[in-house]
C-alpha cells in the first residue's frame, strides 16, 4: 500500500472494521491486513495496561506483525473519554498516513466509531463541579441508582445507555444537571469529519454460532488463567470505580464477590450470558451505521474485492 508520497487530504484511505465480541475480527487481521496497514484500537478496554486476557488484547507476536496504536496507553485506574479517543486516533492516523500505509480502525466500541466518523454532539463539556456531584452519586449509591435516575430524566439516553458503562452514564447525568435537557436532545453531526470516506465492513454471524464462539472465547480466557490476572489487579488495588474494571469479563468479579456468591463457576457463566447480550447491543448499534459491507467472516473473496476496489 505503500505509495512513496504523502496522501493528500481528498484521497487518503482509511479503513472500518467492527463485529461483535468474538466474531473473528483478530483472524481476518491477520489474513487481509498484515501489510500496507496499522491498526488504531478501537476497544475501551485494550487500552488499559494489565487488562489482557478478558479484553482479548492483541498479542505481542500480532503486534509485532502489524503496528497497532492506542493499545496499552493508560492504567487503569485513569478515565479515557470518547473525546480522548478522537483526538488520539486522529493523530495515530496522521501517522498511519505519514508512513504511507492506510489505518484500519478496528475494535468493538461501537460508539467509538460513530463519533469518529461524524464527531461528537453539541452539549456542552464537562463542568467540573457537576462531575464532582455526580461522582459522589456514583459513590454513595452505585451505578444501579444513577441509571434509575436517568431513565426518569432521559429516557432514550437511559434504554441506550448500559447500566454498567459508568462514563457514558455518568456523561448523560452531567449533561441533564447542567443544562437541565437530556443529552439525547443534543444533535450528532450528520456530515462526516473532514472529509471521512471509509470503507465500512461489519462482521456478522448467526445467532447460534456465534454464542457458542463467545462461550469457547470465556472458556479459554479461564485457561489462559484470567483468575490469575485478576488476583494481580486486586493485589494492585483495582476496585470498581477504576474505569478499567468496567469491562466485561472484569466486572463479573466485583459483583460476584459483593453479593457473597462468588465461585468460578458462577463468574464464568455470568461472563458468558454478559458477553452473549453486549454482543447483541454490539449489532443493534452497528447496524444502525449506513453503508456498511457486512460479511461473514470466512468470505475473503467478497472482503478482498471491496478492498481492491476502494484502494484502487
Amino acid at each position: 500500500m505503500r505509495s512513496g508520497t504523502h496522501p493528500t487530504k481528498t484521497s487518503r484511505k482509511i479503513v472500518f472494521l467492527f463485529g461483535p465480541t468474538a466474531s473473528g475480527k483478530t483472524a481476518l487481521t491477520l489474513g487481509h491486513f498484515s501489510k500496507g496497514f496499522q491498526i488504531v484500537n478501537a476497544d475501551s478496554v485494550q487500552v488499559y495496561r494489565y487488562l489482557d486476557i478478558a479484553s482479548a488484547k492483541p498479542s505481542l507476536e500480532l503486534r509485532e506483525k502489524i503496528k497497532h496504536h492506542l493499545v496499552d496507553i493508560l492504567d487503569p485506574w485513569q478515565q479515557f473519554t470518547v473525546s480522548d479517543f478522537i483526538t488520539l486516533a486522529d493523530e495515530a492516523c496522521e501517522s498511519i498516513w505519514g508512513d504511507g500505509d492506510i489505518p484500519l480502525v478496528t475494535g468493538g466500541t461501537a460508539f467509538y466509531f460513530k463519533h469518529f466518523l461524524y464527531g461528537l454532539s453539541d452539549a456542552p463539556k464537562s463542568d467540573e463541579e457537576i462531575r464532582r456531584r455526580v461522582q459522589l452519586l456514583l459513590e454513595e449509591h452505585g451505578r444501579e441508582e444513577l441509571h434509575r435516575i436517568l431513565l426518569s430524566v432521559d429516557p432514550v439516553s437511559g434504554r441506550r445507555i448500559n447500566v454498567n458503562d459508568t462514563y457514558r452514564l455518568t456523561r448523560a447525568l452531567e449533561v441533564y444537571y447542567q443544562t437541565g435537557r437530556p443529552l439525547s436532545s443534543f444533535e450528532l453531526p450528520t456530515e462526516a469529519r473532514n472529509g471521512l470516506s471509509p470503507l465500512v465492513i461489519g462482521l456478522e454471524r448467526e445467532k447460534g454460532e456465534l454464542e457458542e464462539r463467545i462461550a469457547l472465547r470465556v472458556e479459554e480466557m479461564f485457561d489462559m488463567g484470567l483468575m490469575d490476572e485478576m488476583r494481580r489487579l486486586l493485589a494492585m488495588g483495582a476496585s470498581p470505580s477504576w474505569p478499567g474494571m468496567g469491562g466485561i469479563g472484569y466486572r463479573e468479579f466485583f459483583l460476584l464477590m459483593e453479593s457473597g456468591e462468588f465461585t468460578p463457576r458462577r463468574v464464568k457463566d455470568l461472563i458468558i450470558q454478559n458477553s452473549r447480550r453486549y454482543a447483541k447491543r454490539q449489532m443493534t448499534f452497528f447496524r444502525s451505521f449506513e453503508n456498511v459491507l457486512w460479511i461473514h467472516p470466512e468470505e475473503g473473496s467478497r472482503l478482498e474485492s471491496a478492498l481492491s476496489s476502494y484502494l484502487s
